[in-house]
Protein backbone atom coordinates (compact mmCIF):
# COMPACT_ATOMS: atom_id res chain seq x y z
CA UNK A 1 0.00 0.00 0.00
CA UNK A 2 1.38 3.60 -1.08
CA UNK A 3 3.30 5.21 2.31
CA UNK A 4 1.40 8.31 2.49
CA UNK A 5 4.14 10.31 2.10
CA UNK A 6 4.20 13.80 -0.13
CA UNK A 7 5.83 13.65 -3.60
CA UNK A 8 9.00 14.81 -2.74
CA UNK A 9 9.36 18.29 -3.86
CA UNK A 10 6.26 18.30 -5.92
CA UNK A 11 8.89 17.45 -8.95
CA UNK A 12 7.67 16.12 -11.89
CA UNK A 13 10.17 12.88 -13.04
CA UNK A 14 10.74 12.62 -17.02
CA UNK A 15 10.79 8.98 -18.61
CA UNK A 16 11.12 10.18 -22.04
CA UNK A 17 13.47 7.15 -22.90
CA UNK A 18 10.39 4.53 -22.95
CA UNK A 19 10.13 2.67 -26.07
CA UNK A 20 7.66 3.77 -28.68
CA UNK A 21 6.82 -0.72 -29.06
CA UNK A 22 6.01 -0.44 -25.29
CA UNK A 23 3.95 2.34 -25.30
CA UNK A 24 2.14 1.19 -28.30
CA UNK A 25 2.14 -2.05 -28.51
CA UNK A 26 4.70 -3.50 -31.30
CA UNK A 27 3.60 -6.81 -30.57
CA UNK A 28 7.09 -7.98 -31.45
CA UNK A 29 9.36 -6.27 -29.54
CA UNK A 30 9.87 -6.46 -25.42
CA UNK A 31 13.73 -6.14 -25.81
CA UNK A 32 13.97 -2.51 -26.08
CA UNK A 33 11.90 -1.73 -22.78
CA UNK A 34 13.95 0.40 -19.50
CA UNK A 35 15.29 -2.38 -17.59
CA UNK A 36 16.52 -0.20 -14.85
CA UNK A 37 12.60 1.05 -14.27
CA UNK A 38 10.07 -0.04 -12.14
CA UNK A 39 6.30 -1.24 -13.51
CA UNK A 40 3.29 -1.61 -12.03
CA UNK A 41 0.68 -4.23 -13.53
CA UNK A 42 -2.87 -4.12 -13.20
CA UNK A 43 -3.38 -7.59 -12.69
CA UNK A 44 -6.87 -9.64 -12.61
CA UNK A 45 -5.11 -13.05 -12.41
CA UNK A 46 -6.74 -14.07 -16.04
CA UNK A 47 -4.58 -15.63 -18.59
CA UNK A 48 -3.60 -11.99 -20.90
CA UNK A 49 -2.55 -10.09 -17.64
CA UNK A 50 -0.97 -13.19 -15.85
CA UNK A 51 1.27 -13.46 -19.18
CA UNK A 52 2.04 -9.68 -19.74
CA UNK A 53 3.64 -10.08 -16.20
CA UNK A 54 5.68 -12.58 -16.78
CA UNK A 55 7.18 -11.21 -20.02
CA UNK A 56 7.72 -7.75 -17.89
CA UNK A 57 9.93 -9.52 -15.73
CA UNK A 58 12.54 -10.48 -18.13
CA UNK A 59 12.99 -6.47 -18.70
CA UNK A 60 12.30 -4.89 -15.39
CA UNK A 61 14.45 -4.81 -12.13
CA UNK A 62 10.94 -4.77 -10.46
CA UNK A 63 7.90 -5.39 -11.19
CA UNK A 64 4.54 -4.37 -8.66
CA UNK A 65 1.28 -6.97 -9.32
CA UNK A 66 -1.51 -4.73 -7.93
CA UNK A 67 -4.51 -6.66 -7.91
CA UNK A 68 -8.05 -3.60 -7.41
CA UNK A 69 -10.75 -5.12 -5.12
CA UNK A 70 -13.79 -4.17 -6.18
CA UNK A 71 -16.81 -5.98 -4.74
CA UNK A 72 -17.51 -8.56 -7.70
CA UNK A 73 -18.78 -11.60 -6.52
CA UNK A 74 -15.42 -13.35 -8.73
CA UNK A 75 -13.40 -12.10 -6.59
CA UNK A 76 -12.08 -14.49 -3.81
CA UNK A 77 -11.69 -17.73 -6.31
CA UNK A 78 -9.66 -14.74 -8.73
CA UNK A 79 -7.17 -13.49 -5.42
CA UNK A 80 -6.86 -17.82 -4.77
CA UNK A 81 -5.75 -18.43 -8.42
CA UNK A 82 -3.39 -15.23 -8.65
CA UNK A 83 -1.68 -16.45 -5.80
CA UNK A 84 -0.60 -19.32 -6.64
CA UNK A 85 -0.16 -18.24 -10.33
CA UNK A 86 2.49 -15.62 -8.68
CA UNK A 87 4.10 -18.17 -6.93
CA UNK A 88 4.85 -20.51 -9.63
CA UNK A 89 6.89 -17.82 -11.33
CA UNK A 90 8.55 -16.55 -8.12
CA UNK A 91 11.54 -13.78 -9.05
CA UNK A 92 13.54 -11.48 -6.90
CA UNK A 93 12.20 -9.29 -9.54
CA UNK A 94 8.47 -9.91 -8.88
CA UNK A 95 7.27 -7.59 -5.88
CA UNK A 96 4.58 -9.15 -3.48
CA UNK A 97 1.33 -8.47 -4.54
CA UNK A 98 -0.33 -5.30 -3.68
CA UNK A 99 -3.82 -5.23 -3.25
CA UNK A 100 -5.74 -2.01 -3.39
CA UNK A 101 -9.43 -1.90 -2.26
CA UNK A 102 -11.84 0.62 -4.38
CA UNK A 103 -15.40 -0.32 -3.28
CA UNK A 104 -18.08 -0.05 -6.44
CA UNK A 105 -21.07 -1.33 -5.02
CA UNK A 106 -22.67 1.76 -5.24
CA UNK A 107 -22.21 2.21 -8.67
CA UNK A 108 -23.09 -1.23 -9.52
CA UNK A 109 -25.69 -2.07 -7.08
CA UNK A 110 -27.93 -4.41 -9.74
CA UNK A 111 -25.77 -5.10 -11.95
CA UNK A 112 -25.00 -9.02 -12.14
CA UNK A 113 -21.27 -8.36 -11.52
CA UNK A 114 -22.44 -7.72 -7.77
CA UNK A 115 -26.03 -9.76 -7.27
CA UNK A 116 -24.37 -12.58 -9.22
CA UNK A 117 -27.74 -13.10 -11.09
CA UNK A 118 -28.47 -13.45 -14.90
CA UNK A 119 -24.84 -14.09 -15.43
CA UNK A 120 -23.86 -13.67 -18.84
CA UNK A 121 -24.05 -17.05 -20.19
CA UNK A 122 -21.73 -19.03 -22.75
CA UNK A 123 -23.63 -17.88 -25.71
CA UNK A 124 -23.62 -14.28 -25.04
CA UNK A 125 -22.38 -11.29 -26.91
CA UNK A 126 -19.06 -9.85 -25.49
CA UNK A 127 -21.04 -6.70 -25.03
CA UNK A 128 -22.77 -8.05 -22.25
CA UNK A 129 -19.69 -8.16 -19.62
CA UNK A 130 -18.94 -4.04 -20.21
CA UNK A 131 -18.50 -2.99 -16.77
CA UNK A 132 -18.53 1.02 -17.36
CA UNK A 133 -15.79 3.27 -16.65
CA UNK A 134 -13.55 -0.13 -14.89
CA UNK A 135 -10.60 0.50 -16.83
CA UNK A 136 -10.83 4.26 -15.99
CA UNK A 137 -11.43 3.87 -12.55
CA UNK A 138 -8.88 0.84 -11.66
CA UNK A 139 -6.15 3.27 -13.64
CA UNK A 140 -7.04 6.03 -11.26
CA UNK A 141 -6.44 4.51 -8.26
CA UNK A 142 -3.29 2.72 -9.45
CA UNK A 143 -1.96 5.84 -10.66
CA UNK A 144 -2.23 7.59 -7.27
CA UNK A 145 -0.51 4.58 -5.81
CA UNK A 146 2.24 4.50 -8.42
CA UNK A 147 2.94 8.18 -7.55
CA UNK A 148 3.38 7.51 -3.39
CA UNK A 149 5.53 4.86 -4.80
CA UNK A 150 7.72 6.06 -7.43
CA UNK A 151 6.86 3.65 -9.86
CA UNK A 152 6.57 5.75 -13.35
CA UNK A 153 5.15 2.77 -15.23
CA UNK A 154 1.53 0.94 -15.88
CA UNK A 155 0.87 -2.01 -18.13
CA UNK A 156 -2.48 -3.31 -18.46
CA UNK A 157 -3.51 -6.16 -21.04
CA UNK A 158 -6.07 -5.01 -23.07
CA UNK A 159 -6.35 -7.18 -26.30
CA UNK A 160 -6.91 -6.07 -29.91
CA UNK A 161 -10.55 -7.62 -30.23
CA UNK A 162 -11.84 -5.49 -26.75
CA UNK A 163 -14.51 -3.75 -28.25
CA UNK A 164 -15.11 -1.40 -25.20
CA UNK A 165 -14.47 2.45 -25.29
CA UNK A 166 -11.99 2.60 -22.03
CA UNK A 167 -9.92 -0.03 -23.59
CA UNK A 168 -8.67 1.97 -26.80
CA UNK A 169 -5.41 3.71 -27.70
CA UNK A 170 -6.11 7.25 -27.48
CA UNK A 171 -8.36 6.54 -24.40
CA UNK A 172 -4.92 5.06 -22.77
CA UNK A 173 -2.63 7.80 -24.02
CA UNK A 174 -5.56 10.73 -22.84
CA UNK A 175 -5.92 9.19 -19.09
CA UNK A 176 -2.02 8.42 -18.97
CA UNK A 177 -1.43 12.19 -19.71
CA UNK A 178 -4.34 13.48 -17.26
CA UNK A 179 -3.09 11.22 -13.96
CA UNK A 180 0.27 12.46 -14.76
CA UNK A 181 -0.82 16.23 -14.57
CA UNK A 182 -2.94 15.62 -11.78
CA UNK A 183 -0.43 13.87 -9.95
CA UNK A 184 1.79 15.98 -10.65
CA UNK A 185 3.84 12.79 -11.33
CA UNK A 186 4.77 11.16 -15.07
CA UNK A 187 3.28 8.10 -15.19
CA UNK A 188 3.14 5.86 -18.38
CA UNK A 189 1.06 3.85 -19.57
CA UNK A 190 1.64 0.94 -21.47
CA UNK A 191 -0.60 -1.85 -23.46
CA UNK A 192 1.65 -4.08 -25.41
CA UNK A 193 -1.19 -6.56 -26.12
CA UNK A 194 -3.27 -3.77 -27.83
CA UNK A 195 -2.39 -5.19 -31.34
CA UNK A 196 -2.57 -8.57 -30.80
CA UNK A 197 -5.05 -11.46 -30.54
CA UNK A 198 -5.85 -13.70 -28.27
CA UNK A 199 -4.16 -16.32 -30.11
CA UNK A 200 -0.86 -14.95 -30.55
CA UNK A 201 -0.66 -13.93 -26.37
CA UNK A 202 -1.56 -17.36 -25.65
CA UNK A 203 1.37 -18.59 -27.53
CA UNK A 204 3.43 -15.88 -26.02
CA UNK A 205 2.44 -17.86 -22.90
CA UNK A 206 2.41 -21.50 -23.72
CA UNK A 207 5.12 -22.38 -21.25
CA UNK A 208 2.98 -21.25 -18.35
CA UNK A 209 1.35 -22.81 -15.52
CA UNK A 210 -2.22 -21.16 -17.81
CA UNK A 211 -3.93 -23.56 -15.45
CA UNK A 212 -2.83 -21.65 -12.16
CA UNK A 213 -4.56 -17.90 -14.30
CA UNK A 214 -8.33 -17.71 -13.38
CA UNK A 215 -11.47 -15.80 -15.95
CA UNK A 216 -14.73 -16.73 -14.81
CA UNK A 217 -18.15 -14.83 -14.05
CA UNK A 218 -19.80 -17.02 -11.43
CA UNK A 219 -17.01 -19.83 -10.26
CA UNK A 220 -18.44 -22.65 -7.74
CA UNK A 221 -16.39 -21.90 -4.86
CA UNK A 222 -12.90 -22.16 -7.05
CA UNK A 223 -13.55 -23.24 -9.72
CA UNK A 224 -14.59 -22.21 -13.26
CA UNK A 225 -18.20 -22.46 -13.70
CA UNK A 226 -17.80 -23.78 -17.15
CA UNK A 227 -20.49 -22.16 -18.30
CA UNK A 228 -20.29 -18.44 -18.41
CA UNK A 229 -19.15 -16.10 -21.37
CA UNK A 230 -15.58 -15.78 -19.60
CA UNK A 231 -15.48 -19.56 -19.19
CA UNK A 232 -16.30 -20.49 -22.93
CA UNK A 233 -13.80 -17.29 -24.09
CA UNK A 234 -10.99 -19.00 -22.24
CA UNK A 235 -12.10 -22.36 -23.69
CA UNK A 236 -11.95 -21.07 -27.32
CA UNK A 237 -8.51 -19.58 -26.04
CA UNK A 238 -6.73 -22.46 -25.48
CA UNK A 239 -8.26 -24.32 -29.03
CA UNK A 240 -7.51 -21.63 -31.05
CA UNK A 241 -3.85 -21.92 -29.46
CA UNK A 242 -3.17 -25.50 -30.19
CA UNK A 243 -2.47 -25.85 -26.44
CA UNK A 244 -4.14 -28.23 -23.67
CA UNK A 245 -6.73 -26.56 -21.65
CA UNK A 246 -5.98 -28.02 -17.72
CA UNK A 247 -8.07 -26.01 -16.47
CA UNK A 248 -10.66 -27.54 -13.94
CA UNK A 249 -14.44 -26.58 -14.97
CA UNK A 250 -17.59 -27.04 -12.61
CA UNK A 251 -19.21 -28.06 -16.07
Amino acid sequence: MGNGQPLRGGRKKRWGAVSLELRCGNPHNFSVMLSHTKIAVLTSGGIDSAILLFRLLKTFKSVYPIYVRSGHQWERAELYWLRRFLKSIETPRLKPLVCLSLATGDLYRHHWSQTGRKIPRASSPDRDVYLPGKNILLITKTSVYCALQDIPNLALGPLQTNPFPDAKASFFKAIGRAVSQGLNFQISIHTPFLRRSKKSVMRLGRTLPLELTFSCLSPKRLTHCGACNKCAERKRAFRSAGLKDQTRYAR
